[in-house]
């Protein structure tokens, strides 16, 4: 795992044990412990992955993921979010805001290192991508450079609402079920909750507008034909 990760956590202990764990397994590794250093680094450094504890001095971990997804030079460095409690609100909150994936405390370091590989292997899969432009009408995703256009000019997507309406996109008149998406864009051992890909949803409608996927009611979601 010859990658750059930054990770943003104000617990000395666990910084120090994720660290080191992370540097066993070849990655390079940069700390920082408060919310504000670690927008700066996020933004100067370009990590190739960002592990971001939400309970932080300062700004708290919402709202640095909130400014890095914002951010077009950071809104698509994949990101793994760390909560204490595990509570359903705060991983929906964070989903939302564009997290790629999520971990509780307490975790395995082993668990840590599987997530963080999962998710640097689905962008280096997505990279490959053989149709490089999608083209629905007004639509169009460039998947190459993780652009995506409507009449409208450009929508600003999350990294996990971009894989989401590419997946939707390439079958157009399909039917997936809530389960069958989650398993499309994020693989089979990603700790999902049931109102994520509706979260997801409810984000492209509001960026795209209403026209581009139907819910089947009882079922899940499709791309319009």
């Amino acid at each position: 795992m010859k990658k750059l990760i930054l990770v943003i956590e104000d617990e000395e202990d666990i910084l120090e044990l994720i660290a080191y764990n992370l540097q066993k397994e070849g990655a390079r590794v940069k700390t920082s412990q408060s919310g504000e250093e670690g927008v700066r680094l996020a933004q100067q450094l370009r990590p190739d992955l960002i592990l971001l504890d939400l309970m932080l001095p300062g700004i708290n971990g919402f709202e640095v993921c909130r400014r890095l997804k914002q951010n077009k030079e950071t809104r698509l460095i994949p990101l793994i979010m760390v909560t204490a409690r595990g509570e359903e609100t705060d991983i929906v909150t964070g989903l939302e805001l564009g997290a790629d994936d999520y971990i509780t405390k307490p975790f395995s370091p082993k668990v840590l290192i599987a997530r963080i590989q999962t998710v640097l292997r689905r962008g280096a899969r997505e990279e490959q991508d053989n149709e490089s432009i999608i083209r629905r009408g007004d639509l169009v995703i460039d998947t190459s450079r993780y652009q995506v256009t409507t009449g409208n000019g450009e929508a600003q997507l999350t990294s996990t609402e971009f894989r989401l309406l590419r997946f939707l996109a390439s079958r157009p008149g399909w039917v997936f079920t809530r389960d069958q998406l989650v398993n499309g864009i994020h693989e089979e051992d990603f700790a999902v909750t049931p109102r994520s890909i509706d979260v997801q949803i409810v984000g492209l409608r509001k960026k795209l507008g209403a026209n581009y996927i139907e819910t089947v009611r009882g079922i899940g979601y499709r791309f319009r034909e």
